[in-house]
């Protein structure tokens, strides 16, 4: 039976080792609280003997959820599967500030779909260390903050983007291509809430214009990866990567636009899911519920 629409939704996502009885263990819960499962999908890896689960419920006669009961509930069964867990209500929007530094494709893709219901974020500032893009986020209505940084000045500045995501309470930052390398005091404060883009020719072809130095090489495929940041550079858990097929006609300005597309694609997506509660991290691996 389907809930009305409009009803209120709940979301669970768990992971724990694989055990007997862990998907009617959740459903029981579900039922005892009078919920109907709206989406459920599930995975067990036989590399690490770990189960994952998303689950989207709500109440059959469409009234709103009790989370404190569920949440009492959920702990419980987390208690007696080892469980690692988040339970979220789906209507929540996350409170999201974006950094950018003078790049404005992959902002303009966010601020544009967020503004038409596509994303469930809100995003309470744009966060550069240039001030060029002010214009962009001023067209969406929302708050510009320039934080110039410097070799000299990076503790400052980073310590004024704390201030800012505490006062704000910041569930999400979204680095679509802040030009500037994290330290990893910053990375360890965000971890798990802060994802990254960059060009998936990395590691192949770091430093200055990558672009070019994949032309000069010839590739066939170029492409974005999106991934969670942490204190080892772009090596984070990989949420999503996106590839578009190139060849030799290109010049090295057209293979940058092409990478353009593939890295809006790529962080839209991840900062999509990520907001929707699909993405469970092992490790140095994110399981995706697309």
């Amino acid at each position: 039976m389907n809930p009305p629409t409009g009803a209120q939704r709940g979301v669970l996502l768990l992971s724990c080792p694989d055990a007997p009885g862990l998907v009617h263990a959740v459903t029981e819960l579900l039922v005892r609280e009078k919920c109907t499962i709206v989406q459920s999908q599930q995975f067990g890896s036989t590399t690490s003997e770990t189960f994952f689960m998303r689950v989207e419920f709500a109440h059959i006669d469409g009234s709103p959820l009790d989370f404190d009961a569920l949440r009492l509930g959920v702990q419980v069964l987390a208690d007696r599967f080892g469980m690692t867990w988040q339970l979220a209500d789906t209507a929540r929007r996350l409170r999201t500030v974006i950094m950018v530094s003078k790049f404005a494709h992959c902002l303009n893709d966010l601020l544009f779909r967020n503004s038409i219901g596509e994303l469930n974020l809100d995003i309470v500032a744009v966060v550069s260390n240039h001030p060029d893009l002010g214009r962009i986020a001023d067209g969406y209505g929302v708050r510009f903050r320039h934080i110039p940084l410097s070799k000299d000045t990076k503790p400052q500045a980073e310590a004024a983007l704390l201030d800012l995501i505490r006062e704000e309470r910041v569930d999400l930052v979204v680095l679509a291509r802040y030009m500037q390398i994290l330290s990893d005091s910053l990375c360890r404060q965000l971890e798990g809430r802060a994802i990254n883009i960059h060009h998936s020719i990395l590691p192949s072809f770091k430093g200055a214009k990558p672009y070019h130095q994949a032309h000069a090489r010839g590739v066939k495929f170029i492409g974005a990866t999106a991934h969670y940041v942490t204190a080892d550079l772009d090596e984070g858990p990989i949420i999503e990567q996106e590839h578009i097929r190139v060849d030799h006609s290109l010049s090295p300005d057209q293979l940058a636009a092409r990478g353009r597309e593939a890295e809006s694609r790529a962080l839209a997506r991840a900062v999509r899911w990520h907001s929707e509660n699909r993405i469970a991290v092992i490790g140095n691996r994110a399981v995706v519920f697309p």
